[in-house]
This record gives structure tokens, sequence and C-alpha cells, in this order.
């Protein structure tokens, strides 16, 4: 039997964590818990998760914050939560580094999806267009991409990209110079297709920054249309 993947679910509503719990459960998962953010960094550290379910709301230390720490050492995807349905949350979440995001009250089902489809991103392998006998390195310009190992570098500069970030640009990559759409970066990058077009210009603002702390440009907006490979 293959070993289940053990998921952190952060938040100091203790009956929200047992439904979230039981619902993961149910999914297959094992869970631990924490109550608030000093304790998740422990338990991070302890355990190792797969995946953070972490609540943005949270006293003493939120959980933008708790992803600003864990994100100084580890690229776990995190599945944010609130109770604000708010856009200044959804944006900040994801630049910092969140993969997906819900806001309470939410299904305990659809959560499952979504951690279920967070962590098949993260474990796909990304099929390659075919090559002679010799594969050739996927790269153009100053930029390139070790999809095996699931690294990122401009020129001598590695650039440390999320699991879906680094799923956005390897898309725009392997076709340079086509134009895709936010829906075909969404179907593209989140096989489930449950997110927005404001998440996808997160995640394409976050790499973006991210390069240019680097000295790169990678990805330009076609006005109208969507996203393409900046690089000629």
């Amino acid at each position: 039997m293959a070993e289940r993947s053990t998921i952190l679910v952060v938040d100091d509503d203790p009956h929200l964590r047992d439904i979230v719990r039981f619902a993961l459960e149910q999914g297959g998962f094992r869970v631990e818990e924490a109550a608030d953010g000093r304790s998740a960094l422990e338990q991070v550290a302890r355990v190792g998760p797969a995946l953070l379910v972490l609540d943005i709301m949270m006293p003493e230390m939120d959980g933008l914050a708790v992803c600003r720490e864990v994100r100084r050492s580890r690229e776990v995807p995190i599945v944010f939560l609130s109770s604000r349905d708010d856009e200044v949350d959804r944006i900040l979440g994801l630049e910092m580094g969140g993969d997906d995001y819900l806001t309470k009250p939410f299904s305990p089902r659809e959560l499952v999806a979504r951690v279920k489809a967070v962590l098949r991103r993260a474990r796909r392998t990304p099929t390659p267009e075919p090559t002679p006998a010799a594969a050739r390195p996927l790269a153009r310009g100053a930029l390139r991409m070790d999809e095996e190992r699931w690294r990122a570098w401009w020129g001598e500069r590695e650039v440390v990209l999320t699991v879906t970030e680094f799923h956005l640009l390897a898309t725009l990559l392997r076709v340079p110079g086509k134009v895709f759409t936010r829906d075909e970066l969404m179907t593209r990058v989140y096989d489930d297709g449950v997110v927005s077009d404001r998440t996808i210009d997160s995640h394409v603002r976050r790499v973006r920054q991210k390069f240019a702390a680097a000295g790169g440009e990678v990805i330009e907006t076609v006005h109208g249309l969507g996203y393409r490979l900046a690089i000629p």
C-alpha cells in the first residue's frame, strides 16, 4: 500500500480543524494540526508535510507570516484559507507563494479536491516534446529550466519557483512565441480548472518579480489576449 501524504492543517478554530481533518482523512491523507503560526512552523520542521492548509487570519502570527517563513527554506505547496472574501488577501497570498485559495465557508469536498489537484501538480513530471537521441534542455536565451529537479535559472542565478509558478513558466517556454490566453493557462497549469483569471495574473506577477530580481524578463503581456514568453 502506498504511503499516505501528510497534510498540515493550520487554523485557530478547533471545530474547523476537526471538519477539515475528517474530510482529508476520508480523502486518504494523514493529517497533522497546528492552532497557531508558531506551532505550525515547528510542525513543518518536525513533520515535513506534503502540503499546508493554512488560515490567513490567526492571532499572534498570521498565515502570511507563516508563508514567508516557510518559503525561506521550503517549497511545500500551500492552500490558503480565509474568512475574508477580499481580493487583497487573495493576491497577497498567491504572490507570496500560495498555490491555491479558498474562502470560508467552503465545501470540505471542494477543499479535498483542491488539495489533490495541487499535489498532482507537485508530483507531475512534465512531458517534454519529442527530442533527438540526446534530450535537449528546456532553455531559451538566459532562461534554463530543469524539469527533473524542478529548478530554474536566469544566467548563472538560480530563481526559486513554487510548483505552480514552475508549471506556468515551463508552459510558456515549451512554445516560445505562442500567446496563451488565461483560459489556456488555467487548463494547462491547473488541470482541475477551478481557479479564476485573477489567480493566473497573480502567479504571472510573482514569476516576473522573481526573475526581475535576477535581472531577467520572462513573461510578456499581450493586451486583450494573454501572455507569452518574453524572450525572442
